[in-house]
């Protein structure tokens, strides 16, 4: 597949089957991931590979964070938000939570740009995912800054959870279809 292929056909694939990856496919899509441009040649990125037993640890912490959040959450109603809570890590075999650890010791880098390969890395990530035959989401939000997650994965500084990867073979029954705008609605030409 080439790499035009791939960028257009790459959709985000949530549903997947729990059938194991092999751990050299996982090494392949972290080899893609870590050929991702970066300024001053920092690779701010970290990835920390969660298979089996170890997604229990992200679904502990997922259930702790939101019952902390919860008045009542021995309620039948809260019971099945800290069930949803506890299965999230679980939908796929594979979960990669991805990081970014800023280069603190150079004066010349410029925090977003070490956010910005952090999330090349991702993207180089995903193609090598669905050239492989893979299926993977990218999740974000609020929770990849909480503490409880920096405190799992032991981040300090400026170091943050950009987005955790699922990664498993996908369980479609048809390919999903995107659509998007066309170039000319997103582009201006200066050239004059």
């Amino acid at each position: 597949m080439d790499v035009l292929t791939a960028i257009k056909t790459r959709r985000s694939i949530g549903l997947v089957k729990q059938e194991p990856v092999p751990k050299e496919m996982i090494e392949t899509l972290l080899e893609a991931a870590t050929w991702a441009p970066c300024h001053h040649r920092t690779e701010p990125w970290r990835f920390f590979v969660m298979t089996g037993e170890g997604r229990n640890a992200l679904s502990d912490t997922f259930v702790k964070m939101a019952k902390a959040k919860m008045e009542e959450p021995l309620s039948e109603e809260d019971q099945k938000k800290l069930e949803k809570e506890k299965n999230k890590p679980l939908r796929a075999p594979v979960v990669i939570a991805v990081a970014v650890k800023p280069a603190e010791d150079n004066p010349k880098v410029v925090l977003e740009e070490e956010f910005a390969a952090g999330h090349a890395a991702v993207q180089n990530l995903l193609l090598a995912a669905h050239s492989l035959g893979l299926g993977a989401v990218w999740r974000t939000g609020a929770v990849c800054s909480a503490p409880e997650i920096r405190e799992l994965f032991h981040l300090q500084g400026k170091a943050e959870i950009i987005g955790f990867v699922y990664v498993g073979y996908p369980d479609l029954k048809k390919d999903p279809v995107a659509k998007r705008k066309p170039v000319s609605d997103v582009t201006q030409w200066m050239d004059k």
